[in-house]
C-alpha cells in the first residue's frame, strides 16, 4: 500500500537501505556526505505529510537529513536491523524519537519483528497472569492492551511495568551502540480519546523514563506542541477520505514544523 498510493495520495518513493527490509520515505540518499539519520515511527516517516519534519530540519539547517522512520515501527524494529544500525554509526548526529513502549517484545509478548505494532504470542507467564484471556484473538498490540486493562487494571499494571522497563533497557542500549552524536527526541502528545485510549502518547512513556533513558544520550529535546499547532489539526494534510479517522489522530504540519524548529540549533551545533 506504500508502495501504490492510491488516488489523492502522497507519493513517498518508498526505498530501503542495505539489507534492510524496513521500508522508508526517499528518496533514497547516497550517505555520501555527513549525515545526520533520525529514526522513528510514523510520524518521523511523515505518513499524510508533504514535508514532514526531517524535511525541514534538512532545509533549516543546510545539513543532509536521512529520514529513518518507518510506518508502524517501535524501537524493536531498529534495534534488530544490521543495516540500519550501520546508517546510525555513520551519522554524524543520531536522533531518536521516541516510541510508544507498547510495540516492542517484552517477557509478556512477542512483537512482529518489523511491524512491531502486530502482535505474535503471549508468553507463558502472560496466560499465567491472564488464564481467561484467548489471546488468539488479538492481531494489534493497542487492542491486546486495551483488552487486558479492561479485563484487571491490577494485573495490567505489571505488564505496564514489564513494558516500561524493557523500553528504558532497549533505549539505552541503542545510544550506547552508536558512536556519533545522540539525540533523544521526545514529542509529547494529548490522548486519542475514544475506546483505545492507553494515555498520552507516546504510550506509557513518563518523564522519569525520558531521563533515565536520556542519561545515555548527548542531548535530550523535549517537545510539547502549542495549543495553536494542536489545533490546527489536519490542516495541510493530505489523505484520502476513508484515512480521516487515522490522519485526525496524528500530528499536522504546523507541529511538524515546531519539532523541526526545536531540533534545528541542537542538530546545527552538533554537526559542526
Amino acid at each position: 500500500m506504500y508502495e501504490n498510493p492510491g488516488e489523492g495520495s502522497l507519493d513517498y518513493s518508498v526505498c530501503r537501505y542495505g539489507r534492510s527490509k524496513l521500508l522508508f520515505r526517499g528518496p533514497k540518499r547516497a550517505l555520501d556526505a555527513p549525515y545526520c539519520a533520525i529514526m522513528g515511527g510514523t510520524e518521523t516517516y511523515g505518513k499524510f505529510i508533504e514535508t514532514p519534519f526531517p524535511a525541514i530540519l534538512e532545509q533549516q539547517t543546510g545539513h543532509m537529513v536521512v529520514n529513518l522512520g518507518c510506518v508502524n515501527a517501535g524501537i524493536d524494529a531498529f534495534v534488530h536491523d544490521p543495516s540500519i544500525l550501520d546508517i546510525c554509526a555513520g551519522a554524524r548526529v543520531a536522533v531518536v524519537k521516541t516510541l510508544g513502549a507498547q510495540n516492542l517484545s517484552n517477557r509478556f509478548f512477542t512483537v512482529h519483528p518489523r511491524r512491531n505494532d502486530r502482535f505474535v504470542r503471549a508468553s507463558k507467564m502472560m496466560k499465567a497472569i491472564y488464564p481467561e484471556v484467548d489471546f488468539t484473538e488479538f492481531h494489534f498490540t493497542r487492542h491486546m492492551l486495551v483488552s487486558l486493562r479492561d479485563t484487571s487494571a491490577e494485573r495490567f499494571a505489571l505488564v505496564e511495568h514489564e513494558l516500561k522497563t524493557a523500553w528504558i533497557a532497549r533505549m539505552s542500549a541503542l545510544a550506547r551502540g552508536i558512536p556519533g552524536e545522540t539525540v533523544l527526541l521526545h514529542v509529547t502528545s494529548p490522548p486519542r480519546g475514544g475506546e483505545g485510549d492507553l494515555g498520552p502518547e507516546p504510550l506509557f512513556i513518563d518523564d522519569d523514563m525520558v531521563a533515565q533513558a536520556g542519561a545515555d544520550y548527548d542531548r535530550v529535546v523535549r517537545i510539547v506542541p502549542s495549543d495553536a499547532a494542536l489545533a490546527k489539526g489536519t490542516d495541510g494534510m493530505i489523505f484520502a477520505p476513508l484515512d480521516a479517522p487515522v490522519a485526525c489522530r496524528m500530528a499536522g504540519p504546523a507541529i511538524h514544523r515546531e519539532v523541526a524548529e526545536a531540533l534545528d540549533p541542537v542538530v546545527t551545533a552538533l554537526m559542526g
